[in-house]
């Protein structure tokens, strides 16, 4: 193979992003990944102001917004009685950040990211399982059962089992002892319920959640079904099952219960995350996406954090031939505020699941908030901080979280 200047490990939505804003700054890229063909498994994803703003400035947000849905509201309802609890307008929220809120098929994000790769000529390489990485005299090497590949630089974009996280950490996936159920359908499955066929829905109860909207410009529907699954709690190999997916929304509204059937019943993701850690990078090897900071999903940012990580890397990369400089700068910004969502997300896990009193406290606080408080989100919504003094403060309270 020829040289190159990136070599990338792993060809998700966090992989293609870093290829497609290097290739842009005129690096040469080359992606590894282990699979045969290029794809993303899955069902929908959100994707905020502070990662259409970045999808913009590559121009893809026309192409994402065409595959996608801009829905009008986010919506919470209690789980339990069905009630709503408090609302985003996402109107006023593409007014107030510069850009829309957007929900789509991961694999329709996936798939664009792929295209703009091969347009803007990156080395899109399948089949190859990196094992291992070293650091090399002017750069660092992906090792793998058919060889090595060298690069100036080489990202890891490996995922929630990272290789070379361990480089720089010795640490394993925590466990939430929750699992999610994902089901995709076309929309005329759900048109004879009652749901929002343009809103994002989240309902919140006691230890389970369930999310549901429209995907594909509305020709589909999402559902997303989460429960904390006694049997992980009582540490029993196999949880999450779909005996236990029943008896976690059995007390819950009409609403929820109407659309579990739904629900694929083959496949469930149990929930991991990883305590955050403060270094990505050592010597030219640097984590991003998952392998840095896996969250938890409830601030919808995972995948946002993968493609603001990709940014960041590349704005410090353009015009700068110094790796080692624009790996430091990189590793100054990207930690802190991954630290803080996956922490913070977390924490709103926690409120969601209230019981009892808790849940009756929590209700109240949230019936209480103005549509167009932004305090909880500005930090998250506006734009993606180059440098630590760029990064904004967050809301109020917030130092007992994320510390």
């Amino acid at each position: 193979m020829t040289s190159v200047d990136v070599v990338v490990v792993g060809g998700g939505i966090g992989g293609l992003a870093n290829a497609l804003a290097l290739s842009r700054k005129g690096l040469r890229v080359r992606v590894l990944e282990r699979a045969r063909e290029f794809g993303e498994v899955g069902a929908g994803l959100q994707i905020a102001p502070n990662c259409t703003r970045i999808l913009d400035h590559w121009g893809l947000l026309d192409e994402i917004v065409s595959l996608g849905v801009l829905p009008e509201h986010i919506v919470m309802k209690d789980a339990l009685d069905g009630s709503v609890l408090t609302r985003l307008d996402l109107h006023d929220v593409e007014r107030r950040y510069g850009f829309p809120y957007v929900v789509i098929h991961r694999s329709d994000l996936h798939g664009t990211l792929l295209r703009a790769c091969r347009e803007a000529g990156v080395d899109l390489v399948t089949s190859v399982t990196v094992t291992g990485y070293e650091q090399a005299a002017g750069g660092a090497v992906a090792v793998h059962e058919g060889g090595r590949e060298f690069g100036r630089v080489v990202i890891a974009a490996d995922g929630l089992h990272s290789v070379a996280r361990r480089l720089l950490s010795d640490d394993e996936p925590v466990s939430s002892a929750y699992v999610a159920y994902r089901g995709a359908v076309p929309f005329h499955e759900v048109s004879g319920l009652d749901v929002h066929p343009k809103d994002v829905v989240v309902y919140i109860g006691p230890r389970c959640h369930f999310v549901q909207y429209p995907l594909r410009q509305g020709e589909m529907f999402n559902q997303v079904a989460v429960f904390e699954s006694p049997k992980a709690l009582a540490g029993e190999a196999e949880w999450g099952t779909p005996d236990e997916l029943d008896a976690a929304f059995e007390h819950t509204c009409a609403q929820v219960r109407a659309g579990l059937p739904l629900m694929w019943r083959d496949r469930w993701w149990r929930m991991f995350d990883r305590d955050p850690i403060m270094s990505w990078v050592t010597g030219r090897i640097a984590l991003t996406g998952d392998a840095a900071h896996p969250p938890l999903q409830y601030l919808a940012q995972g995948a946002v954090m993968a493609i603001e990580d990709a940014w960041v890397l590349s704005e410090h990369a353009g015009g700068n031939g110094d790796w080692d400089a624009v790996l430091a700068a990189y590793d100054a910004v990207r930690p802190e505020h991954c630290r803080r969502v996956v922490t913070t997300a977390r924490a709103w896990g926690n409120l969601w699941h209230h019981d009892g009193d808790q849940r009756l406290w929590r209700n109240d606080v949230l019936r209480g908030r103005d549509v167009h408080d932004y305090t909880y989100v500005d930090w998250l919504f506006g734009p993606t901080a180059l440098t630590p003094e760029q990064e904004p403060p967050m809301f109020p309270g917030a130092g007992a979280i994320v510390s």
